[in-house]
């Protein structure tokens, strides 16, 4: 057991019933999971407060409340403490009953709208090539070295992201890797953690249902950046607008990447290819799998990050080579009748807009780019009518879905995708709620050489409708069905 006293070192307190000199077996703030000499924090979410259990695991023998508001009656032999934020607290706690693992790693967050995702994984397996132990906090998953955990959020809460890296500790993984997403900051879950650098990617149009505003998103990604210590590095795109924002209040190493402008890091496109593209970084040439300029930008970025973390360029440049696409990324599958089905996680109108770009730039103009496009329900409203509008100008033929509806109707969000539909591109558009029944409709319309790009999903494999969860995997059915046609 650790004692309450150190568990909550760090975190501010503004009252305290009872002592702090006792024992704890662990921290939740899940009232469902409090168990005897826990300590309980009731946490103020989007849909419940924790505060209304707090009865609750009094029963259940918890030894420690930590809350934003006191309640009226105390228990005897429970400690309250009271603090401004619960969220922040949680991290902070989280990472003292850890032992701070995060000290003890080289952990490098990395945030923006698109390529968070590809970004952490594949420096994940660049260093894995390189013969180091590595973990991974992802979308896709958690990797501890060679062991796969399951991944909830794109960043996880506070007790599971220092669980994980504890677990990396006991390893013995040096670096680690992990997406940092304006939810997880606003939400206090990276408190208490030890940055050795930040990387910015881009920031697009997301997440404005719950920022409210795109300069509040911006704002909350930069605080990544502000928190960051002097020995860390910050590495920011400074194509993307906003990039030379992030480094404003830094006290970190300021470092800088791009294609177009100056930049402490550059790099030139010379070739793009279905199968890959030609770049060149440092006067020196590379090959890679990864192909459209936004995985150029994905790539700069690796290549800048594994040089600020001490690799030898010319052994990066070798390993990029060699790396593989991110499942859900551009990831692409070619019938026998020459049919190139892409998977793609883009869900925002940027992303969207980057992979029809990359398409029709490698396209030759004589084939059709069939587009499958939903929106994901309680979410941003607001992008809808514009992915809409995107989908319909940079493709031969729509079809709208659903995506994950979850509380909404698809059709009230396929009407507000095709609201955004100017009248001269209406006659591409079909509209088909069923998801499965899309894509096949998209397979049958293709012919030789035609393109069927499937947005929104990517990697996941599941649909997610009024709380419920069921199998579903865009690049096994694509591929499937065109199986069935080349037959």
């Amino acid at each position: 057991m650790k004692l309450l006293k150190d568990i909550l070192y760090g975190v501010s307190l503004k009252a305290v019933s009872g002592t702090t000199n006792c024992g704890i077996a662990s921290v939740c703030f899940d009232s469902r999971k409090v168990q005897k000499d826990d300590v309980f924090v009731a946490i103020k979410g989007t849909l419940t407060d924790g505060h209304k259990y707090i009865d609750a695991v009094v029963k259940a023998d918890a030894r420690a409340i930590i809350c934003e508001e006191l309640p009226a009656t105390m228990a005897d032999n429970v400690t309250y403490v009271e603090v401004d934020n619960g969220n922040k607290a949680l991290a902070i706690m989280a990472s003292n009953y850890y032992d701070n693992p995060s000290k003890n790693l080289k952990l490098v967050g990395v945030t923006g709208t698109n390529g968070k995702t590809t970004v952490t994984s594949l420096l994940y397996q660049l260093f894995k090539k390189a013969g180091y132990k590595v973990g991974l906090l992802s979308t896709i998953k958690i990797m501890v070295d060679d062991t796969e955990y399951k991944a909830t959020h794109t960043t996880p809460d506070a007790l599971t992201i220092n669980k994980h890296l504890k677990l990396m500790n006991d390893e013995g993984v040096e670096f680690c890797f992990m997406e940092v997403s304006s939810h997880g900051i606003h939400q206090k879950r990276t408190e208490g953690l030890v940055f050795e650098g930040a990387i910015f990617t881009n920031l697009s149009h997301d997440h404005l249902d719950y920022h409210k505003t795109f300069a509040e998103y911006r704002d909350t990604k930069k605080i990544l950046f502000d928190k960051l210590p002097k020995k860390a590095f910050a590495l920011t795109n400074v194509d993307d607008k906003n990039g030379l924002v992030m480094l404003q209040n830094t006290d970190a190493k300021k470092y800088t990447y791009a294609l177009r402008n100056y930049a402490d890091y550059r790099a030139q496109i010379l070739e793009n290819q279905f199968d890959g593209q030609l770049l060149k970084i440092d006067d020196n040439e590379l090959w890679t799998k990864l192909i459209g300029d936004f995985n150029a930008y994905n790539i700069l970025a690796i290549y800048a990050t594994a040089d600020l973390l001490g690799l030898e360029k010319l052994e990066t440049l070798r390993l990029l080579s060699e790396l593989e696409n991110v499942d859900g990324r551009f990831q692409y599958y070619i019938s026998k009748k020459k049919i190139t089905a892409i998977v793609d996680y883009a869900h925002t109108p940027d992303a969207l807009k980057n992979v029809l770009d990359t398409i029709n730039t490698l396209r030759t103009g004589n084939e059709n780019v069939i587009t499958v496009v939903g929106c994901g329900g309680d979410r941003d409203r607001s992008k809808r009518p514009v992915m809409g509008n995107i989908a319909s100008e940079m493709s031969n033929k729509i079809i709208f879905t659903s995506d994950n509806p979850r509380t909404e109707s698809p059709t009230v969000i396929i009407k507000e995708m095709e609201a955004g539909v100017e009248p001269q591109n209406a006659q591409k558009i079909l509209s088909i709620e069923n998801r499965e029944q899309a894509i096949k409709t998209a397979c049958q319309l293709a012919v030789a050489n035609d393109i069927i790009l499937v947005a929104g999903k990517g990697h996941e494999t599941y649909q997610e409708t009024n709380g419920e969860r069921v199998d579903f995997d865009d690049f096994k059915i694509v591929k499937e069905v065109l199986i069935k046609l080349d037959k």
